[in-house]
């Protein structure tokens, strides 16, 4: 099972921080965490949203391992 990790408003959302969840690819983890709560759903869907697996930002879609650590991350702000 994947190691999902979800910060800011993302965890926000869901109720929780961190999870272990069953998934072959980041698609898959996604239509999981959307069939399982639609809100978080469409959270992870929104603009500026991030994914990172083992700890490399991805773009797409990713094979994912029963050792993959995946992180959630919502869109940056600073100055």
């Amino acid at each position: 099972m994947a190691k999902v990790l979800l910060f800011g408003r993302l965890a926000d959302v869901a109720g929780w921080r961190d999870a272990e969840i069953e998934a072959t690819s980041l698609h898959a983890l996604r239509d999981t965490l959307t069939a399982t709560d639609s809100a978080l759903g469409e959270a992870l869907a929104g603009p500026g949203v991030q994914a990172a697996v083992d700890k490399v930002i991805v773009r797409g879609d990713a094979p994912l391992t029963a050792t993959s650590e995946v992180a959630f991350l919502p869109p940056m702000s600073g100055g």
